[in-house]
Parts: C-alpha cells; structure tokens; sequence
C-alpha cells in the first residue's frame, strides 16, 4: 500500500511538472499551424507542424535508417568522453598539483571553437568513425570532468576526518566517502553532457560522414524539404529529451538514496 502511494504520488508530480511545458508547446503549435494557414506562405519556407508530421511519418524509413548512425556515433563517443572524464577527475582527486595543472586547461580548453577545429579532424583522421567521436568527446568531457572534480572536493570534511582516525587509507576514504558524495553532481553533469552528445553527432556529421540525422537533414536542405528537414530535427529532440530522461532512472538505480534523501527535504 504504501510503495503504490509513494508510485501514485510520484507520478502526480512527474504530470505536473510535464503540464507547463506541455500547454507552452501545445499553444506555440496552434500558433504555428494558423499562422502558415491564414499567410499562405509557401512549404518551402515554413511548413505547418501538420504537414511536418505527415511528411516525417511517411519518410519514417529513411529518417529511422539515418537516426540509427547517430544514434552508434553518440553513444561510443559519449561513452568516450565518460572514460576519460572518469579517469581524469580521478587523478585530479588523488594529485593537487594536477588539479592546480589541469582544471585551468579544462576551461581554456573551452575557448576553442569546435565548428573550426571539426574540419581540421577530418583532414588528419579522415570520415570514418573516428572524427566523429573526438567531436563529441570534445563537446561531452568539459561538464563530465568538471562535474566530478567539484563532485568530490565537496567532500563532507568530517566523514573524510573520521574515517582517517579510524586508519583508513586515501583509497578507502575516496571509496566510502568522495565517490558516493560526488555522484549527485556526476548525474547533473551527465545530463548537460547527453544533451549535448546528440547534437555534437549531428554537428559531426555535418562535417563529415556518409548516413546520419546531420547528412539526412543537409540533403533535405539542398532539395529545399523544409518539412524533412523539421521533421529530423524533430526526431533529434525527442532523442535528447529520452536520453536526458534516462539518466534520471539510472539515478535512481545507482544512488537511491539521493531520491529519498530530496524528497524528505
């Protein structure tokens, strides 16, 4: 009875967050449909969110035979960009004089603009997959990194004294203090990097490869599909939104307690 109130209850607050932005989205739509209805103005230039369904739902094939790439180049090159993030703000934790080093080059590191250096990846790695990979890298490990970094300097200096005076070492301290201290500010910091992984794919792909949402939406563009185009963009929306969605049930699996621990507050 009780799991079924605690379920019930958290699905009346999921709906109710969900419902401002759905009225927003729902009124920009009517707005949109009645505006390419009562102007008359031509597909070509802006489509209504009507003819945008329509035509995405009958190209579904090729649009799905293009997301699937992205999705392959997402998903390797986001796990990347977490392998490197977990082990750099590891060494960071273990080595002041690296955390003194490097986190000043994280943030020059951002300083760089990807849409000059993508071209560059292409000419010394080529169009296979490897490009693509290191431009999401790219996009994804500053907020990865950094997150953890803060993640485990936010350390409870008290747990951290009394597990010392109980002999135990950095590595046990970092283990049974730091890390699970610092997974909050990784699930906030994953969120803002799968976000960004998905149009990092596509920005990737703009510079170079042969299938994918980024080649399909180009292509459109040059036969002046607006509709398909929309249609595409529409799709990667939905797959941000549903990856940023998952990382809040990974949460939940990993560190349950954090859950429990915000709503009693």
């Amino acid at each position: 009875m009780v799991h079924r109130r605690v379920s019930g209850g958290t699905l009346t607050r999921g709906l109710r967050r969900a419902l401002p932005p759905l009225v927003v989205v729902g009124v920009l739509l009517v707005g949109w449909q009645w505006y390419v209805t009562a102007s008359g103005i031509a597909p070509q230039v802006l489509p209504s969110p009507s003819r945008v369904v329509e035509q995405g739902w009958a190209s579904r094939d090729v649009i799905w035979a293009n997301t699937v790439p992205t999705l392959k180049v997402t998903g390797v090159g986001f796990g990347v960009s977490l392998v490197m993030g977990w082990a750099l703000a590891i060494l960071v934790d273990f080595s002041p004089w690296l955390r003194r080093a490097l986190v000043p080059l994280l943030v020059a590191s951002q300083t760089l603009p990807i849409i000059a250096i993508a071209p560059l990846l292409i000419i010394w790695f080529g169009f296979g997959l490897l490009p693509k990979v290191v431009v999401i890298a790219l996009v994804t490990f500053f907020p990865i990194a950094v997150g953890l970094i803060e993640g485990f300097a936010s350390t409870d200096p008290e747990a951290s004294n009394l597990l010392r005076s109980m002999g135990a070492g950095r590595w046990k301290e970092f283990r049974y203090v730091r890390l699970p201290g610092a997974m909050p500010y990784f699930f906030t910091a994953l969120r803002i990097g799968i976000t960004y992984a998905v149009t990092g794919a596509i920005f990737a792909e703009y510079v170079g490869a042969s299938a994918g949402l980024g080649i399909f939406m180009n292509q459109q563009k040059n036969s002046f599909r607006t509709d398909l185009v929309l249609a595409a963009v529409v799709v990667t929306a939905l797959l941000s939104v549903a990856l940023f969605a998952l990382t809040y049930l990974v949460q939940r699996l990993v560190i349950p307690w954090y859950a429990q621990e915000r709503r009693r507050a």
